[in-house]
């Protein structure tokens, strides 16, 4: 897995260029199971080999594939294999200390920023500027705009968070908390409209929250001016936090998981998942909100609070 932070400006602007057009998203996706050489490649895209060529170059000056040249039947032929599974951008992090020495690590994800998903209708996604894809099709969830969403919505399914947990080797973990505004996914809106919406942390399910409904009857505060009155305008902001005895969801207890059970010791990251069970009483669907709708100017955050192990 690949991990770009936001203090790593010029290897960020150079992957993100890379990922900048469908064409070099598309050559990373047929290197998926096996190594093909550019001829293969435009062969597959319907495009020039000069063009895909060039994309090979900037792909591989970004270091997301390697390169190899090998014997053909007239001279050598460039052999592409791709060098990482997973991309993960992390924004927004910070470190700061209490009075008690207590550490906190502080991330703020972009809710499109999403690694997997798994979504079914109704379902879509927009930024601040418009919608992003078409409505109800699943699989647009995979277009490269996701990235820009600020608000995303699902029936069913889940879409999931890889987050880096970029804190020392020495520290040990003493709570993470979770927090997001989120609220049920109905036809346009219905304030009546339960949801239970689960979140897991490293595939552990830690507690399931039902949401009341799908609010509309006023606007979001934070809401663009072209977002229509008659959907979805804003969610509940919640805090899940996970500590040595207990799950809890707004500081009332949800499940007896705790950090023992996440398997975080050593891992480089969380992997946090929110979604609608497919055995959940109540199949109301999610909305999520970024920092630019509903009523909290936040997306995503993570906060995990730690000590340093000074006998190590």
């Amino acid at each position: 897995m690949l991990e770009v932070g936001i203090h790593e400006s010029d290897r960020l602007v150079q992957v993100a260029h890379a990922l900048s057009t469908r064409s070099r998203v598309d050559i990373l996706r047929l290197l998926n199971t096996r190594s093909m050489n550019i001829i293969e490649l435009a062969e597959s895209l319907q495009l020039p080999v000069s063009t895909v060529a060039n994309n090979v170059k900037i792909l591989e000056a970004a270091k997301l594939i390697n390169t190899e040249l090998l014997p053909a039947v007239r001279g050598a032929m460039k052999v592409c294999s791709r060098n990482y599974d997973d991309i993960l951008i992390s924004l927004n992090t910070s470190i700061r200390t209490s009075k008690d020495g207590m550490k906190f690590y502080e991330l703020e994800m972009p809710i499109g920023y999403y690694s997997d998903c798994e979504v079914h209708p109704t379902c879509g996604m927009a930024s601040h500027e418009g919608m992003l894809v078409r409505e109800d099709e699943p699989a647009s969830f995979y277009h490269p705009k996701h990235v820009a969403a600020q608000i995303l919505w699902f029936r069913k399914g889940y879409v999931e968070y890889l987050l880096p947990l970029e804190i020392p080797q020495n520290a040990s973990i003493q709570s993470i908390e979770l927090s997001m505004e989120m609220c049920s996914e109905a036809p346009n809106y219905d304030n009546d409209w339960p949801s239970d919406i689960s979140v897991w942390v490293n595939g552990v399910e830690i507690g399931m929250w039902t949401s009341p409904g799908d609010f509309g009857d006023r606007r979001g505060t934070l809401n663009p001016v072209w977002w229509e009155d008659w959907t979805t305008q804003y969610g509940l902001l919640k805090t899940w936090r996970i500590d040595h005895e207990r799950t809890t969801l707004d500081m009332q207890k949800v499940s007896d998981v705790s950090l023992k059970d996440l398997d975080i010791d050593q891992r480089p990251s969380l992997r946090v998942r929110i979604g609608v069970k497919p055995d959940a009483v109540h199949k109301g669907g999610v909305n999520l909100f970024g920092k630019q709708f509903g009523d909290h100017e936040q997306d995503l955050v993570m906060q995990v609070a730690y000590v340093l192990d000074e006998t190590e």
